[in-house]
Parts: C-alpha cells; sequence; structure tokens
C-alpha cells in the first residue's frame, strides 16, 4: 500500500477526533456591545474597552458598520454570564446582547490578531449571580443616608415594622459653580478616553466634523461652543463638569433612544443602517418594504427596489409626488440616474432618495412629523451613509393582490393624493404636446398628464372649448394624433378613447357609436354630433373614425337649460378646428394617409398610447 492510501478505519477515526474541534471553530459565541459608523471612531472605543476589560475583537459588520465585542465564548451561556458581570460594573451598555460569530465580517480589531480564531473560552458564574448583578460599581452609587444614632437600633432593608422611623434625610451636595479657569483645569486633568468620549458625542450631535483623536484643537473648541451655546451655556469652549455630564448623558441616551443598527433586506437588494428603536419592519409590497413606528416616534421609512431603466426612474421621480405623504413643497433634484425629493409642510414632512445602476432602482423615503426634524437630519444623514445596493430586487407580484388596474393602487399600501377632477386628452406631436377640453383646465393650480408629468396651458380657445398643453419637460409618446385628410360620412362607425371613469383606471377605455351629424343642433360648422353614451371623464379625448384617424375631440356634454338631451347625444369639435388652435399657438399637427379600416384591437392598442389622463390639481 503507498503512502498516498490512508486505511478506512485510520480515516474514520481521524473524522472523529477532528470533527469537534473543527465545530469549535466555526461556531463562537460573543458579547456584542455597540457599533460605530466610522472605522477610526470604532479603533478609538476599542482601545478603552481593550485597557479596561479586555478580550475586544472588532469585525466590519452589515451596513458599513463596526462592531465591538467582548470574547470569544464556548456557549451562549458563557457569553450571558460575562454580559451579566460587565453589566454589573457598569462597563457596558444596557443593549449589549450575546450573539454568535455569524454576523461578524472581515477583523479590523485587535490589528493583525486573530481574535475570530481564538479557542473560546468557559466563564465561571459567581456563587450569586443574581446578587452579582444587583451590586453597583465602586464608587457609582455614594452612600448619602443618615447613620442611625449610637442608642438606635440598625434599620434592616424592607422589614415591616409597626411604627416607621422618620426617613432619612438626605442632604444634596452643594452646587459649585464653576469659572472658565476651573473648567480649563479640569479638562487638563481628563484622560485620553474621556476627552475621546466628549469627541464622539459632539459629532454625534453634528456640532463636530473632524477624527476622533482626543486632541481639542480649534474644531473641538470650536464644536464645543456651538454646544454651548445651542444649550444656553456661556460659549468658554472649555467643559464644566456639569456640562460634560450633560453632554455625554444626552449622548447615552440619544443612542439608546435611535437604537441604530444594520438592516440587510434580501428580498429588496438593500443594506442600510435604520433607527430600529423608532421603526421596525412591517411588509414588503412592490416595490416597497415598509417599516412602521415604534414607540410612538412618528418616524415611518421605505426602502424601494424596482426594475426598471431612465424612464422608470423619471415616471417614478413625477408619480412618488403625488402621494399624500409627500408635501408639494420642497427641494425636488432629478439627474440622469438619480433623484432626491424633499417635501415640507406645517404637518408633515418627507425626504426621498433613489438611483438608477445596472437596470435596477433602488432607493429609500423617510416620512416624519416637524417636531422630529432635529432627529430627521441625523437618520437620514445615517440612512445615507450606510446605503448599499446590493443582489436582489423585489419582484413586482411580492405583496400584489390583483394584477390591474387602479390607479389609486399604483403606489402599494400608499394613498395617493387625488386630483380636484381628471379628464382626457391626447398627443398631437412627437414632443408630448397634449390637447384637451378647455374645461379640464379651468381654474387649476397645477395640470398634471397622466398624474406623472407637470405640464403647462399653452393655449385655450373658451369658444371651441380646446386646450393646448405643453409638458415641462419634453416627452416621447409612443404614438401621437393622426387627423383625417378627408370629411367624415355621416352614419359612419366612431369609437371614443377616454378615461370614463377619471383616475380610477390606468388605461383608457373605448366607446363605440356613430356620427350622427357634421354640425351641431343649431348648425355649428365646426362641431359634430354623436350617437354614443360618454362619461364625465370621457371629455377631452380623441375621437376615432374606422381608420383610426382624429375626426375630433370629444366636448363636455353642453348645458342645456329647460330641456334635457338624450343620454347618447354627445358633441366634438372637428379636427380641423383643432388644427387651426394649433397653429395660433405656433404649432402643427400630422394629417393621416391612411384609409385602410382599423381591426378593434389594434384600435384598442393604439388609443392607449396616445390617449392620457389630464388631471387639475388644487
Amino acid at each position: 500500500m503507498t503512502d498516498r492510501i490512508v486505511k478506512p478505519l485510520f480515516a474514520a477515526l481521524l473524522f472523529l477526533l477532528l470533527a469537534p474541534v473543527a465545530a469549535l471553530a466555526q461556531v463562537s459565541h460573543w458579547v456584542q456591545i455597540e457599533a460605530h459608523a466610522t472605522l477610526r471612531t470604532a479603533e478609538d472605543f476599542a482601545k478603552r474597552y481593550e485597557e479596561r476589560i479586555g478580550n475586544i475583537a472588532g469585525f466590519r459588520i452589515a451596513g458599513g458598520w463596526y462592531g465591538l465585542a467582548v470574547g470569544p465564548f464556548a456557549t451562549p451561556e458563557d457569553a450571558e454570564i460575562r454580559r451579566a458581570q460587565l453589566l454589573a460594573a457598569r462597563e457596558i451598555r444596557d443593549d449589549a446582547y450575546v450573539t454568535d460569530n455569524s454576523i461578524y465580517g472581515q477583523q479590523f480589531w485587535p490589528v493583525g490578531g486573530q481574535a475570530a480564531t481564538q479557542e473560546p473560552v468557559t466563564v465561571e458564574p459567581a456563587a450569586d449571580p443574581v446578587a452579582q448583578a444587583d451590586v453597583a460599581a465602586p464608587d457609582t452609587a455614594p452612600d448619602t443616608t443618615v447613620a442611625p444614632a449610637a442608642d438606635e437600633p440598625p434599620v434592616v432593608a424592607d422589614q415591616q415594622v409597626a411604627t416607621q422611623q422618620p426617613e432619612p434625610v438626605v442632604v444634596p451636595e452643594p452646587v459649585v459653580e464653576e469659572t472658565i479657569n476651573d473648567a480649563r483645569n479640569a479638562e487638563y486633568q481628563m484622560t485620553r478616553d474621556e476627552r475621546a468620549a466628549i469627541q464622539v458625542a459632539l459629532q454625534w450631535f453634528g456640532f463636530y466634523r473632524s477624527g476622533i483623536d482626543a486632541q481639542f484643537g480649534p474644531g473641538t473648541r470650536a464644536a464645543i461652543q456651538n454646544w454651548q451655546a445651542e444649550n444656553g451655556f456661556e460659549p468658554w469652549g472649555f467643559l464644566t463638569t456639569a456640562q460634560r455630564r450633560q453632554l455625554l448623558g444626552d449622548y447615552e441616551a440619544a443612542v439608546a433612544r435611535y437604537a441604530f443598527a444594520p438592516f440587510r433586506d434580501e428580498a429588496a437588494g438593500i443594506e442600510i443602517t435604520l433607527p430600529l428603536g423608532m421603526m421596525a419592519f412591517d411588509r414588503h409590497e412592490a416595490p416597497f418594504a415598509h417599516f412602521n413606528e415604534t414607540n410612538d416616534s412618528g418616524m415611518r421609512a421605505l426602502l424601494l427596489s424596482q426594475e426598471g431603466s431612465q424612464t422608470t426612474l423619471f415616471g417614478l421621480y413625477e408619480i412618488l409626488q403625488t402621494l399624500e405623504i409627500i408635501p408639494l413643497d420642497g427641494e425636488r433634484d432629478r439627474g440622469r440616474d438619480r433623484f432626491v425629493i424633499t417635501g415640507r409642510s406645517a404637518t408633515q414632512r418627507a425626504h426621498v432618495e433613489a438611483r438608477l445602476q445596472g437596470g435596477q432602482i433602488k432607493g429609500w423615503a423617510l416620512f416624519w412629523d416637524p417636531s422630529a426634524d432635529a432627529d430627521a437630519e441625523l437618520i437620514i444623514s445615517t440612512m445615507r451613509d450606510s446605503f448599499r445596493m446590493i443582489d436582489g430586487v423585489l419582484p413586482s407580484s411580492m405583496g400584489a393582490t390583483a394584477s390591474t388596474v387602479a390607479r389609486r393602487d399604483l403606489i402599494s399600501g400608499l394613498e395617493v393624493r387625488r386630483p380636484d377632477r381628471s379628464r382626457t386628452g391626447f398627443f398631437v406631436d412627437a414632443v408630448g404636446t397634449v390637447v384637451t377640453s378647455a374645461e379640464a383646465v379651468q381654474m387649476c393650480d397645477r395640470v398634471t398628464i397622466d398624474e406623472a408629468y407637470t405640464a403647462t396651458v399653452r393655449a385655450v380657445d373658451d369658444d371651441l372649448g380646446i386646450a393646448v398643453l405643453s409638458p415641462q419637460d419634453p416627452l416621447v409618446p409612443l404614438a401621437f394624433a393622426q387627423f383625417a385628410s378627408a370629411p367624415p360620412r355621416v352614419g359612419s362607425d366612431i369609437r371614443v378613447s377616454g378615461f370614463s371613469y377619471q383616475d380610477t383606471l390606468t388605461r383608457p377605455i373605448i366607446t363605440f357609436g356613430q356620427l350622427s351629424d357634421l354640425q351641431g343642433l343649431d348648425g355649428e360648422p365646426e362641431l359634430r354630433r354623436l350617437t354614443v353614451t360618454a362619461q364625465e371623464g370621457d371629455s377631452g379625448g380623441p375621437v376615432f373614425d374606422s381608420s383610426g384617424s382624429v375626426i375630433g375631440m370629444l366636448l363636455p356634454r353642453p348645458e342645456t337649460p329647460g330641456r334635457m338631451l338624450p343620454e347618447d347625444v354627445n358633441f366634438a369639435v372637428s379636427s380641423n378646428a383643432i388644427l387651426t388652435t394649433l397653429q395660433g399657438a405656433g404649432l402643427t399637427g400630422t394629417q393621416s394617409r391612411v384609409a385602410i379600416p382599423m381591426s378593434a384591437e389594434i384600435l384598442t392598442r393604439v388609443s392607449a398610447d396616445l390617449t392620457v389622463l389630464v388631471s387639475c390639481w388644487n
């Protein structure tokens, strides 16, 4: 037998001996104590913890953050015992928790160390871990009670006595007002860790923008002055003992309240750091992951994930602005491959960011009450800095309950802002010019095309009932109207394309009828009388002949005081009148050169490409 061949029995024994060792190396347990947004800050705190408690390791974790942990330990129970010991000694925060090594990535501390591969240790519990957890750290809770007199019996805690002695009087320590020289001298006596902690707290609240170096140079001094001024203190640039206590106390309270933590959404393909003390994941409903508020924070968030192109990105930019939760006032910025929407009103705020990359559109949105503006500034900065696109995108069917058709359900799970009224219009050229009824745009603060594109009223002919709209950004429609070159024949079939139910449906409806006359009831030559049953939302829609050429635009039903027309009597303004109005606005229409009948199926497709929803907003 050659030395390259191992006997089966020996191989089996070797596997049994090594398997426990391999498993031990693969799974270990840690006390996760905190995380920091920057490597430099994490390294500074790692040094401080190493000096005080030892066994500190640092790892990259999800969301681009840097986690600090104590360990490793052989079992979760060992890690929990150590966590209780450190909590009792006031060495770590209350939100520290036990975890395994699955959440950790590349090790950064100790530098060049192998903490992640060290053999886990077993911790012996104290004789009475409950009692130990209740013992305060030395010098952290000074005894302020008055000792009993020599002739009085000692007071036993929790003992029920028939005759209660008066409660001992607590004498507060006198408040000493420090001068600027006192504050300066106290600062000189601070340790490096104490100085670094002040910089971290100032950085958290946005006063300090440089690295954590424990050196109080001009940047730190200015940050202290700004913090003092905002909190009603004299801006000395040197902190008194009480001010240091307030600054660090506010920092610890804020960290606990926000509870920032990395969030990885595999379905949406997004990693981001979120304030999980203020919000919690609720559901996926494409194209969003919804996060609802917790602890009455007033904070809500969305993660956005969908496939798309630049056209999709631009359309989403416009459609999002129709949501009730995004106020109309605020800054808007749209680039080639990204956009930012900020909404501000007296009662609500919103901030949305999205980007297009590799055929996928991903982003996030935050919504809050005006009273939380200060919180929102920090949260937005954290979400922006930590946002990362990973593999995965929400399928369009995720969370959907139906495949068609209600426009109000386009933005899944969110209430869409509704216009005052909606009518129909149609494209008349290759840059997105739209013709609609004059009634559709009367007394409107804002007019939109398909609720996604803001339009300007370029011309209105009140006598003919025609309005011409130009999109603020040029559009490239899939089709536009081809006007009939010859008068239509009385009695011929006609079809009207329109949003019969206004903004309820996402596509127009075809209504069939007949051309009854080439003039109005009073002989108006610019009108065409139709026998067709139409709805209010259909007005402004194109009227097609059998070849798909546009012979006119449907007008609103006329008001006829003292008489009532049959429901199927309606009127359209002629194609010649439309062309004349376009020429008066410096535009031209295109005449059709086709006289071949078009099937109902093809006409339905063509009409959907050129018919648009025109909405009036106030």
